[in-house]
């Protein structure tokens, strides 16, 4: 019973030195980092898409697909930035099951966090090294944060992890986005609530260190739908979801409003082909309000090489494990769609 303090891991910094950051390739991230900021400040039109599998089982493909997204943006960069979901940690409702490649690098395997930190800095490092993209993942343990700040350029907060006060204290002291989804209740003022906890600085213990942050003026919302007392799925992506949300922002006085929507999730219901369907609606409704087309900055999809999911000891090459995702050629044909619609 109890704990069992297994092995002391590196620290974040002997990580980084272990695994370093090319200079070509943060010289890379700063301008990525850059434009980003542009886009969630109002200063770029362009419109965001956070997409990739629901969890990064695989780097081999995870990199070939993200090459393929590459190629995509290359022809629509003048509308779109693609920053494509590489997220190394499954959050777990029950806390069984896959929890991603920090703890298990190898789906099939026994969990090793110490191959975990080291596999997804490698497989970051590749994936910016051979595209020049930003990355985005979910801060699901905010004291691992650090071991991969050089390497992210977006950052998302769960509808599980919205409430945690650490969560809310850590993303304040970041320098890129954050994005607050809405909690499962659906409750947006507990979402706004964090919004404002990670736009204003704070004084807070963090791995053994008293910190002080500056508060981070690019945290926002996402919303993801919600689920009832019944458990059925309540999407909060319609047009008049997000005239509420806007209302509601403009009068909380937050510094660059902005909202990204998961097409997923509980505002799909997790029927992952709908996310075309909502992706076109919400693309068509941003157009209509002048005040939506200035907030509505992104979306996020669940996208992989084939389309659904399959069990852990599954063998289908680009088939996600977990929530099942679309296949390449949808994506594609949503990218383009998208692009049009800005």
């Amino acid at each position: 019973m109890g704990s069992t303090f297994f092995r002391k891991l590196p620290t974040p910094m002997e990580i980084k030195t272990m695994y370093p950051v090319p200079e070509k390739v943060e010289n890379k991230k700063k301008e990525n980092d850059a434009e980003i900021r542009k886009l969630f400040t109002g200063e770029s039109d362009k419109f965001a898409v956070i997409i990739g599998p629901c969890s990064a089982d695989n780097p081999e493909a995870v990199e070939d697909y993200v090459g393929r997204l590459a190629k995509v943006q290359e022809k629509i960069k003048d509308k779109l930035l693609i920053i494509p979901r590489v997220y190394t940690n499954k959050p777990r409702t029950t806390g069984k099951g896959y929890k991603g490649m920090l703890h298990q690098p190898d789906p099939e395997k026994k969990t090793d966090l110490l191959q975990g930190l080291i596999t997804i800095r490698q497989t970051f490092l590749k994936i910016m090294e051979d595209t020049g993209f930003p990355l985005a993942d979910e801060m699901l343990y905010p004291e691992n944060a650090r071991y991969f700040s050089d390497c992210l350029s977006y950052i998302a907060i769960g509808a599980r992890s919205v409430e945690d006060q650490q969560h809310r204290l850590t993303a304040s002291g970041m320098d890129i986005p954050v994005g607050m989804k809405n909690p499962t209740s659906g409750d947006l003022s507990i979402m706004l609530n964090s919004i404002e906890a990670a736009q204003s600085s704070h004084s807070f213990l963090y791995r053994g260190w008293d910190v002080q942050t500056d508060g981070n003026d690019l945290a926002h919302a996402i919303l993801r739908g919600a689920v009832n007392q019944y458990g059925s799925c309540i999407p909060n992506y319609h047009y008049e979801d997000m005239v509420n949300l806007y209302d509601m922002y403009m009068k909380k006085g937050f510094a660059n409003p902005a909202l990204i929507i998961d097409c997923n999730h509980s505002n799909s219901n997790k029927q992952y082909m709908e996310q075309i369907r909502i992706a076109k609606e919400i693309m068509h409704n941003r157009k209509h309000s002048d005040d939506l087309r200035g907030f509505v900055k992104g979306l996020m999809i669940e996208s992989y090489i084939v389309g659904g999911n399959q069990p852990v000891d599954g063998h289908c090459y680009g088939k996600s494990i977990t929530d099942p995702c679309l296949g390449w050629e949808d994506t594609e044909a949503l990218l383009y769609t998208i692009a049009e619609q800005v």
